[in-house]
């Protein structure tokens, strides 16, 4: 064996409670976290301590477990062989260190989520309570969240960061005091407030308002958020127009919003920045009335176009399937093949949309 290219060793643990598990090893033992996923119902965590990085993975059938070598290049470790077996049964992982982030192809379909009291919420990382808006997640390539923090206060955060293609988080209701690396002191966002958050961009959430709600879009579904022990944030210097993996990060202020016509007749909309901010890759925009729609039946060519119905109602109509009446809280996607149209719109109408890549085409069909 070549040891010059393993970094290091992970010891998998298979457990039926990750909850219990987790807060055993680093309350009762001193073992600190270092990555945990998927952030709306984690199921593995991997921590670390006295030398020792375990990963610890709901379920399993109580087998005596997988020690993982991460390498720089598995291939040149062990002849090439990918697993090995111990004489007492545990398996040897020979895997990179660093994998490639994984998209999957979207997979399209119409989506319809309501904000009723049979929607489930589950409890996520740091105390938050997620609600999933693309149960499909559309073959694994976006997830989006309705994410409440109930108490106001401190959150138990920590700074960390997302390994990801696209990520933005709006502020449905209340305010939120966060950290971004780069980007100075702390702040505080409003509702009505926007942020891209580039890929590995370190951050970490303070304090929030009581009832506090935002809206996540992460793309892939599954990506993965490692802790960093070592950065403390604010930096003391600032870089406000970093590059992150080609992404600027941005933060829009409701209050300093410009409103300019909607791709849709009678709608009017701010537009967040994320387009510029991603160079084409995404866009995210808020709409309200301006005058009357017209009621016509308009198609997309986008790969994503979501809409989260923020305040008011309207009637979401469809060339594919009965008609839908909508209120604040539901969440839909259209995908490229269905023509819509939105009727009966209440006047306080309010729709946050959110669309990859940015420059999606629409049309009457």
């Amino acid at each position: 064996m070549t040891t010059e290219t393993v970094e290091a060793a992970q010891i998998v643990l298979p457990c039926k409670d990750l909850d219990a598990t987790l807060a055993f090893f680093t309350d009762r033992l001193g073992f600190r976290l270092e990555t945990i996923h998927p952030a709306d119902d984690p199921s593995v965590a991997v921590i670390s301590g006295y030398g020792v990085r375990l990963e610890l993975a709901r379920g399993g059938d109580g087998a005596p477990g997988v020690l993982r070598l991460l390498c720089d290049d598995p291939s040149k470790v062990a002849d090439g062989a990918t697993e090995l077996a111990a004489p007492n049964g545990t398996r040897i992982e020979l895997v990179e260190a660093n994998p490639p982030l994984v998209v999957p192809p979207t997979k399209s379909s119409f989506v319809l989520s309501r904000n009723d009291d049979e929607a489930p919420w589950h409890a996520g990382r740091a105390g938050m309570r997620y609600r999933d808006l693309i149960p499909d997640r559309l073959g694994g390539a976006f997830i989006a969240s309705h994410i409440q923090v109930p108490d106001a206060g401190p959150v138990p955060d920590y700074v960390h960061f997302h390994k990801i293609r696209f990520q933005m988080i709006y502020i449905y209701k209340g305010w939120v005091r966060v950290l971004y690396e780069d980007q100075g002191p702390a702040f505080v966002m409003q509702a009505g407030d926007c942020v891209l958050q580039p890929p590995f961009i370190r951050h970490r959430v303070l304090e929030t308002s009581g009832a506090f709600e935002v809206i996540e879009i992460g793309h892939p579904a599954v990506h993965e958020t490692f802790a960093d022990h070592q950065m403390e944030l604010p930096k003391p210097t600032e870089d406000p127009k970093r590059d992150f993996s080609g992404q600027q990060w941005v933060c829009h202020y409701v209050a300093k919003a410009t409103w300019e016509p909607f791709r849709i007749e009678g709608f009017e909309s701010r537009d967040i920045g994320i387009g510029a901010a991603t160079n084409g890759l995404a866009s995210v925009r808020v709409a309200r009335l301006s005058g009357k729609p017209s009621g016509e039946l308009v198609r997309h060519d986008a790969v994503f176009l979501f809409t989260f119905v923020l305040e008011g109602g309207m009637t979401l109509r469809r060339s594919e399937g009965d008609d839908e009446r909508l209120g604040a809280g539901d969440a839909f996607v259209v995908p490229a093949s269905m023509s819509t149209a939105f009727a009966d719109c209440t006047d306080d109408l309010e729709l946050l949309e959110v669309a990859l890549p940015a420059g999606f085409a629409t049309s009457v069909s």
